[in-house]
């Protein structure tokens, strides 16, 4: 007795869509930074993690789930960019097993100087092609599939003067 719950028609295109999309808009956008920041997308997106978190600080173990990056892919990107000078570690005094990482105001720097090629990139292969109500639809849809597959927090959304991911507006 077969209970495989098969996909119809039109979940399979969906799924087989989604499937370039996570393969797709990745490599684009790592291959747009690595032309013209020097940086991998992995690289950017730690940067652009610690300008977020207060003092532009967080502990390894916590950038490395913020970014879904193990702690051994995440270290070997923070020796390259604390090499450049764009990050800084220390170890935790109370903690000797912790690591803390901080972006440093030349890591700043570099971020903001990624960041409109970066986003220009984003836009003309992700944003131009949907419409305002699209965008919003798209957050609604994604945002149980998010619940099911990222642990709470660790995205570090917010929306301001909202109640979820699936409500953000659309340039939230």
């Amino acid at each position: 007795m077969d209970t495989t719950r098969w996909l119809d028609d039109g979940e399979l295109i969906l799924w087989k869509r989604l499937q370039a999309v996570a393969e797709f808009l990745p490599a684009s956008v790592d291959a747009q930074l690595r032309a013209d920041s020097g940086l991998t997308r992995f690289e950017y997106y730690v940067l652009a993690m610690l300008s977020e978190a207060p003092d532009h600080t967080r502990p390894m173990s916590a950038l490395a789930l913020v970014t879904n990056g193990s702690l051994s892919r995440l270290s070997h990107a923070a020796t390259r960019l604390e090499r450049e000078g764009w990050i800084s570690r220390a170890r935790v005094p109370s903690d000797r097993r912790a690591t803390l990482a901080t972006l440093t105001a030349a890591g700043l720097r570099k971020l903001e100087a990624s960041a409109p090629g970066h986003v220009e990139e984003v836009r003309r292969v992700l944003f131009d092609r949907l419409s305002v109500e699209q965008v919003r639809a798209l957050n609604a849809a994604l945002a149980p599939v998010i619940d099911a597959l990222v642990p709470a927090g660790a995205l570090g959304e917010s929306c301001p003067g909202s109640a979820g991911a699936g409500e953000c507006p659309p340039n939230g």
